[in-house]
């Protein structure tokens, strides 16, 4: 009988037992950490860049809103173009490579067309690789417990979210406000991004075979012959904009604080930091809890998100912090869990273009709720209360017709 030499390297391609599963979400969290350094970095002082180069307030919020609009919107094309073409990895890494070259050229730009538009372009990095990344790692995920690998990543992204932005102000103190060196430094992370990236494909080219090999139950089939997304999936998109509707932005809270005297200005940077850090330990206790009792877990973010108008608006310093670290409480959670359940909730085939509409859905309702808390909160804090809690009442009555299948 013969034996075909080539069939052994080609199984060997395919197979992912060269790198066990945490070994991947644990080295996919450094990509996530590093890249965070970047962009984060670069993000702290987006404003002060732009306005040194002749923008007014206006142009630098249009900048930004069109990049995160940008970084939501896109996923809509992204997501269904990474299931269509299977090519995860290269979208990811495309994705990365953007974004790890716009931010060290914004140091050397000095026009201010060319600054805007390399912001906006650093965002559709995150555009084009976010739902592919997603995807490879909900595979591994499906190992580790979906809870605790999302929640690990979301922590080691929160590590490159406070060094970053620590890192380029340190720079700018160290060369008197020179943006060249402050962003050219970031160089260095990125590169090692793409290095670390191409270094992980070799090692895992096809990560789906992570799942394939985890025996779950049988469940019957979570999308239809057409291929439409299950029915449970938009329901738990709808309880995610409710949810975040009512979820206020740390601007609003920060404004909040320094208008009402309670906090100097100074002093924001380090209760964002204090808030990153709850977000970290908020991810990785959901996770676990998670993966051991399932979605019901979820019920705890809209009682954070009541929770957090709730203390934030008051006029009393100590509660008002104690606001601000159960909003970064809430993101922990809106970070990590709520990705992980996608993955639980679609399956693999149609995952990408799942979590790019599930972007969508969040972008929309954090536009949503950022209009809706801000406006509320300049005409009655009570009425503003109110309001947040009912929203959040109708997204625990919509995660509880939420039937979620983990694998």
């Amino acid at each position: 009988m013969g034996v075909n030499p080539a069939a052994p390297k080609e199984q060997e391609a395919k197979r992912p037992t060269r790198m066990g599963p945490w070994r991947f979400v644990v080295w996919f969290g450094t990509v996530s950490l590093l890249a965070d350094f970047v962009y984060e970095g670069a993000r702290s002082i987006t404003g002060p860049l732009l306005a040194s180069l002749g923008a007014s307030a206006l142009v630098v919020g249009v900048v930004t809103g069109a990049g995160e609009a940008a970084a939501l919107g896109l996923r809509l094309v992204s997501g269904p173009l990474a299931d269509r073409t299977r090519r995860f990895w290269g979208l990811a890494i495309s994705g990365y490579a953007l974004t790890v070259v716009a931010v060290p050229l914004l140091g050397v730009t000095g026009v201010l067309w060319a600054a805007c538009a390399l912001v906006v372009a650093e965002r559709v990095g995150k555009a084009v690789r976010s739902p592919a990344k997603d995807t490879l790692l909900s595979h591994a995920t499906a190992a580790t417990g979906r809870g605790r690998g999302f929640a690990v990543h979301e922590a080691m992204d929160q590590i490159g979210a406070l060094v970053g932005p620590l890192l380029v102000a340190g720079v700018l103190a160290l060369t008197g406000n020179d943006y060249g060196p402050a962003l050219g430094v970031l160089a260095v992370p990125g590169i090692a991004v793409l290095l670390l990236l191409f270094w992980l494909r070799a090692r895992v080219p096809d990560p789906e075979a992570y799942e394939r090999e985890v025996e779950a139950a049988a469940a019957g089939p979570l999308v239809a012959q057409d291929g439409r997304l299950p029915r449970a999936f938009w329901t738990y998109a709808a309880f995610t904009a409710a949810t975040t509707t009512g979820f206020a932005t740390f601007g609003v809270l920060s404004y909040h604080l320094v208008e009402r005297h309670l906090l100097g200005a100074a002093w924001v940077p380090v209760l964002y930091a204090a808030a990153m850090a709850v977000d970290a330990v908020a991810a990785l206790a959901t996770g676990w809890l998670y993966d051991h009792y399932g979605a019901r877990v979820l019920v705890t973010l809209p009682v954070l998100t009541a929770g957090v108008v709730a203390l934030a608006f008051t006029d009393t310093l100590a509660i008002a912090v104690a606001g601000s670290l159960v909003w970064g409480a809430a993101m922990g959670i809106q970070e990590s869990t709520l990705r992980a359940t996608v993955a639980d909730l679609v399956p693999s085939g149609r995952r990408a273009t799942a979590y790019g509409l599930f972007a969508g859905v969040v972008g929309a309702a954090s536009l949503a709720g950022g209009a809706l808390t801000g406006g509320l909160y300049g005409h009655s804090i009570p009425m503003l209360i109110t309001v947040v809690v009912a929203i959040q009442v109708l997204a625990l009555v919509l995660l509880a017709v939420t039937r979620v299948t983990r694998r």
